[in-house]
């Protein structure tokens, strides 16, 4: 439970906090916590929704094995495609975070050295990716506190305060929804380990909403302590927005150490993602619509060690030549287009398998499309394209085999 725990806080901590603030706040102005209320809601639906599909289905692939048994073969390809090219965009942006915190005259090079030796790192077990994981969520928990604290007692002169402004349309407010999703989605990282949890059935179901819930406590408070002493202007144009907010707080001695801590924070979150990618291209694999090579699992680490080393492989090549806060957008659009065959599949449990309450699914399915389409205008086209193609490839897979 613990190391479940921890896997999905790194995956949501170090992804959220220091990539998405700043393009929300863009986006939402001051009403940047609303667009946080609204993303925990629909993150809420879907981890409700994915914990009692897991508990269902405890094995490797999260959606992906939902959509197959409970909607049809389709809808898991289509869930299980939106996932792999979403999150390996995410791990891209993780990557290069790591890199402009750590070393920013050399970005891509300090990401592609991380995509390596996190990569070797999972391809030993996740036991020592679970250790490593609960040292870096320690490390990035105390930064964090350490930022709170800084903000909320130090000068709060050019802060606009959590208040909700105007200026703002709904679709604003929604777009920032809808990237800050990007930072709510780590807990798919414990449904996707499905076969390498102690009894799944009773731990996913109770470890999903747990880091959920601890996640959305620390983005409320850096939330509200950082609108405290910037403004919503500031805060937006913010390469580090969190470095930027201890600074204008009357801390500049805090500034290294928030540095250090995002770089720990994005390797976390690039650790439990890279992870998670191989789980899903191992179930996908194994259906055979991904190369059946990868679909081998390591006979003294137990892990599928080539699908590991394959999206390592894409990751690094996609990190040398990405944009972090594009990538954001692109994960967001495939992670949301994920979510909504998990509620969909939701619906479709009956009252003996514990389905949850109608309403659950309902609202994360219509959350999940209508924070899809809110999206940048170019995340929502290149998302599209994307998904039509992996559409498009099964359509021929399957004319293919039915003519074979």
């Amino acid at each position: 439970m613990f190391d479940a725990v921890t896997i999905g806080l790194g995956a949501m901590i170090g992804a959220g906090i220091f990539a998405a603030l700043a393009p929300a706040a863009a986006a939402a102005g001051s009403w940047l916590t609303a667009g946080l209320a609204i993303a925990a809601v629909v993150a809420y639906c879907n981890a409700t929704s994915s914990a009692r599909l897991a508990a269902r289905y405890p094995a490797s692939g999260g959606t992906y094995v939902y959509g197959r048994e409970r909607l049809g073969d389709f809808w898991g390809y289509l869930a299980g495609w939106a996932f792999v090219v979403g999150k390996t965009a995410s791990c891209a942006a993780m990557a290069l975070t790591v890199g402009a915190y750590a070393w920013p005259g050399q970005a891509h090079a300090v990401a592609v050295a991380a995509v390596v030796a996190l990569t070797a790192v999972n391809c030993v077990g996740v036991q020592k990716s679970a250790w490593l994981t609960r040292v870096i969520v320690a490390v990035v928990l105390a930064v964090l506190a350490a930022v709170v604290v800084a903000c909320l007692t130090g000068d709060t002169s050019g802060g606009a305060g959590p208040a909700f402004g105007t200026g703002v349309g709904a679709g604003g407010v929604l777009q920032a929804a809808g990237l800050l999703f990007f930072a709510f989605a780590g807990y798919a990282r414990i449904a996707t380990l499905g076969e390498e949890v102690r009894d799944p059935a009773r731990t996913i179901p109770r470890a999903i909403p747990l880091a959920l819930g601890i996640t959305l406590i620390v983005y409320a408070a850096v939330a509200f302590a950082a609108l405290s002493v910037l403004d919503t202007g500031r805060l937006a144009g913010a390469a580090a927005p969190l470095a930027e907010a201890v600074r204008a707080a009357g801390v500049p001695g805090l500034v290294p150490v928030v540095r250090v801590g995002a770089a720990v924070a994005a390797v976390g979150s690039l650790l439990a993602l890279i992870l998670g990618v191989s789980r899903t291209t191992l179930a996908m694999a194994r259906d055979r619509h991904l190369p059946h090579a990868l679909a081998a699992v390591h006979p003294r680490f137990k892990v599928p060690h080539r699908a590991e080393i394959a999206v390592g492989a894409v990751v690094a090549v996609a990190a040398a030549t990405v944009d972090v806060r594009g990538a954001i957008g692109f994960s967001s659009f495939g992670v949301l287009v994920y979510y909504a065959v998990a509620n969909a599949a939701a619906l479709t449990l009956t009252a003996a398998e514990r389905r949850p309450p109608r309403a659950v699914p309902v609202v994360g399915l219509a959350g999940c499309l209508l924070l899809a389409f809110a999206l940048p205008v170019s995340s929502v086209v290149s998302g599209a394209a994307v998904l039509a193609v992996g559409a498009a490839v099964y359509g021929v897979r399957r004319r293919a085999g039915k003519a074979a």
